[in-house]
């Protein structure tokens, strides 16, 4: 991926109460394995955190992999390691928050490398209200969740959400279950919550979903909920404190 030949003011964060308003990026990694991924998104974190690049979302498509947080929730596998291994599935522990969760094939992952500064709350918010809006193109009911972090469709997540900010910008991101084969979930507890479960676009629409529908549903979402072209700040009236 080419570095942006400009320089770029050192970031700050949006000043409250305004929302969120600034141009990015959008790189589209394809499928990618989940330690390249990461690799790219710290690199590009370094570059936006320090003016190099302006703010980016990177789209990626990754081979099965469970990650564990910064919760840690090994006692929330549900197979051991070393089988898990054998089956294809690589395991990896992030810096992003929250316990543990599954990426693969049909699944439409996104890192949005944005300047955030400690608005973390209302960051989550505005993650949830973008992807609210994509299920919302397809004619799905979605609704953010304060308590557990993601999208919902009653009691099945649809998109996981999981961050870390550090130096004023944010990284890791969401996982939207466009196609994802929901077997894959049954060697996990989800986030480690034991009394809900996991769907996919595809299942609740009644058809197969290809992820090229989706990506610029998401773009387009974004730019809608953070773009520097977004609607009327009165939108986002309330303000949240800083977490």
């Amino acid at each position: 991926m080419a570095d942006v030949a400009t320089r770029h003011p050192e970031v700050t964060p949006p000043a409250p109460p305004h929302r969120w308003s600034f141009a990015f990026e959008v790189v589209d990694l394809g499928r990618l394995d989940y330690r390249e991924a990461w690799n790219v998104q710290r690199a590009v974190h370094a570059q936006v955190a320090s003016g190099d690049r302006p703010p980016t979302l990177l789209l990626v498509e990754h081979d099965p992999v469970i990650t564990f947080g910064r919760k840690g929730g090994r006692d929330h596998l549900r197979v051991p390691e070393d089988e898990l291994r054998a089956r294809g599935f690589a395991l990896y522990d992030i810096e992003r928050g929250g316990d543990v969760t599954y990426h693969g094939p049909g699944q439409l992952v996104g890192y949005p490398i944005f300047p955030v500064g400690r608005r973390v709350r209302d960051y989550l918010r505005s993650l949830e209200a973008a992807l609210v809006r994509v299920l919302a193109e397809h004619g799905v009911d979605g609704i953010g969740s304060p308590g557990y972090a993601g999208v919902w469709v009653g009691d099945e997540k649809v998109v996981a959400i999981g961050v870390a900010v550090q130096r004023n910008v944010s990284f890791h991101g969401f996982a939207m279950n466009v196609h994802t084969d929901l077997s894959h979930f049954e060697t996990i507890v989800p986030c480690g919550i034991t009394d809900r479960g996991v769907s996919s676009l595809s299942r609740l629409v009644g058809r197969h979903v290809p992820l090229d529908e989706v990506r610029p549903q998401v773009v387009a979402a974004f730019r809608a909920e953070f773009g520097a072209d977004a609607a009327d700040p009165r939108a986002h009236p309330e303000e949240v404190d800083p977490a």
